[in-house]
């Protein structure tokens, strides 16, 4: 329940500021709104006031400003002045660009109040390195203070998310600046080595590094699971596997992922005595190759995990400067990725639809109001970028006709704007007929 209640609260504020932007540079600039709706089909609740007929549609997932316009319907000679298309063209471009505009000044907002009351932030120290991942293969080790990404200071680990993401959309590359014990390296990731040419919502987990350390211990079993039935238990501390001492959480999985259906001898403590099992790691088929898996989880080194915390506090001023930063910064981010689409360099599986927004929606809140206006504020400028494409039928579309018709001195021919609402139309279909795929795809994938 709380998952949709976040998700249709989330969606009704943003949709709510992006037509409310239109609606009011509109009566700023003279025309007619005759209708405000939130939310698409039957409507549930309607109120006239004034002019403008106020509307809460049975369908959340948009809505729309209703504006006096003579394409659409006869319009008296005494209110043809109030219309939308006989205002100029600069004052059209500024009732169309004012919606995403809304969006991202939404945006500003919501990150400015996340970041005014501070929290904490997890210090830029590497806790673990997978063995044979593209970090590792870099030279990144345990306990490298990640200084910098690509030039761009990584201040906490939000930040090296952040760089990762924008590194691989944008440039292509990684260069780590990293440093322990008062030496600094710069460290080049080979990207296109282990894959890491498109972007998707893994793809810093796939790089390798994490600030997390794992204990050599046992905290969950999958019960049917080769772990289980070889006989640990959770608690168990890892101590050898065929002789070969287990000094790290990483050491054991390195061993297990090769030894796909194989017996090995594995040593473990358990209350203070040591014990002897025979384990066979299960065998799964990973990047199409066979790998071991036994199906357990380890204990997180709460005293390392707590000492990467650090307090942040802001002033008023500079929550507004790090909000207007953060907004800059995903906007052009968001931006790239959705070029990066058309390019093959973003993988599609990072198009996201309802069910998967609104899980994530539900997720936020459960982790407090902070995650969940951080959230808003994310796909807020998510639709407003969505909004600024040039793609016809969104309001992109009609800025680039509106441009068109600045530099010709005459408007597009109606026969041109029909077709290519018709092709953008087709776009917007595609792109939500692969957002519900791929929503699909992680419902049934789990």
């Amino acid at each position: 329940m709380l998952t949709v209640l976040a998700f249709l609260l989330a969606i009704g504020v943003l949709v709510t500021f992006h037509e409310y932007g239109h609606y009011q540079v509109a009566r700023w600039c003279g025309v007619r709104v005759l209708r405000f709706s939130i939310g698409f089909g039957k409507p549930l609740l309607k109120r006239q006031r004034g002019d403008t007929e106020w509307v809460l549609a049975a369908i959340p997932l948009g809505g729309y400003v209703k504006m006096l316009d003579e394409r659409e319907g006869e319009v008296r000679a005494e209110d043809r002045h109030l219309a939308f298309n006989n205002q100029s063209v600069y004052k059209r471009i500024a009732i169309v660009a004012a919606g995403p505009l809304a969006n991202f000044l939404l945006a500003i907002a919501l990150f400015w109040l996340v970041l005014l009351p501070g929290g904490t932030a997890v210090q830029p120290l590497v806790g673990t390195v997978a063995q044979q991942s593209a970090a590792a293969a870099a030279g990144v080790q345990a306990g490298d203070r990640l200084v910098a990404i690509n030039g761009q200071a990584t201040p906490n680990w939000e930040a090296i998310s952040d760089a990762v993401n924008e590194g691989i959309a944008n440039e292509g590359q990684l260069v780590l600046s990293v440093e322990q014990g008062g030496t600094r390296r710069e460290l080049q990731v080979d990207l296109p080595r282990f894959g890491l040419t498109q972007l998707d919502e893994k793809s810093l987990s796939k790089l390798g590094m994490m600030p997390a350390r794992y204990l050599p211990k046992i905290a969950m079993l999958e019960p049917s699971g080769a772990g289980a039935k070889a006989g640990l238990k959770v608690g168990d501390t890892l101590l050898a596997m065929d002789g070969v001492p287990v000094k790290t959480w990483a050491d054991w999985v390195e061993v297990v992922k090769n030894h796909p259906g194989k017996s090995m001898q594995l040593q473990v403590e358990r209350a203070g005595k040591t014990l002897d099992l025979t384990l066979r790691p299960d065998t799964v088929m990973q990047d199409g190759q066979a790998s071991g898996r036994i199906g357990a989880a380890p204990e997180v080194d709460r005293a390392w995990s707590q000492s990467l915390l650090l307090r942040v506090d802001y002033t008023p001023f500079e929550a507004l400067e790090a909000a207007l930063s953060r907004t800059w910064s995903m906007s052009v981010t968001t931006l790239r990725m959705m070029g990066g689409m058309l390019f093959g360099q973003v993988s599609l599986d990072a198009v996201s639809g309802p069910f998967t927004i609104a899980d994530y929606a539900g997720k936020s809140a459960n982790q407090g109001w902070q995650s969940y206006l951080a959230f808003m504020a994310v796909i807020s400028i998510s639709l407003g970028v969505l909004n600024l494409l040039p793609v016809p039928v969104l309001d992109g579309g009609h800025l680039l006709y509106y441009v068109a018709e600045i530099i010709r001195g005459r408007p597009l021919s109606e026969q041109v704007q029909q077709f290519g609402q018709r092709i953008g139309f087709a776009i917007i279909m595609a792109l939500m007929v692969l957002a519900l795929f791929n929503d699909l795809g992680r419902l049934l994938g789990g």
